[in-house]
């Protein structure tokens, strides 16, 4: 007698257990349940993806600093300035400006005369 209620209890016990990873299984190939996971997947992604974008443009900065520091030297731009040497002069190559600028020669003179350039315009 208590051999048979021993194995009926472990048969309940067996198909309880079955049936319940059998159920969470079920739930979680459920098409919302996918969707969730996936969504949850491609988060955690784009986050490593991120922290490694960061990382990476941290790191050109850093060794863009040290390369520019390193030419600096080598040109002697970062040497320091003697009082009785004049002090290196920087001109600005590109002017900055909103519109771009744009010049024609005027027909009847020598002299350049500043136009706008419009793509509408007749002509």
């Amino acid at each position: 007698m208590f051999r048979r209620t021993f194995w009926f209890t472990t048969g309940v016990a067996a198909g309880v257990w079955a049936t319940t990873k059998v159920n969470r299984k079920l739930k979680q190939l459920t098409p919302e349940s996918l969707a969730r996971t996936a969504g949850n997947k491609a988060i955690e992604a784009g986050h490593r993806l991120k922290d490694r974008a960061v990382d990476f443009a941290l790191d050109v900065r850093d060794n863009m600093a040290q390369r520019e520091a390193e030419l600096g030297d080598a040109l002697g731009l970062n040497a320091p300035v003697d009082p009785e040497l004049p002090g290196p002069r920087r001109h600005a190559v590109i002017e900055n400006s909103k519109e771009p600028k744009t010049y024609v020669i005027d027909s009847t003179s020598s002299t350049y005369k500043k136009n706008s350039y419009n793509r509408n315009e007749d002509h």
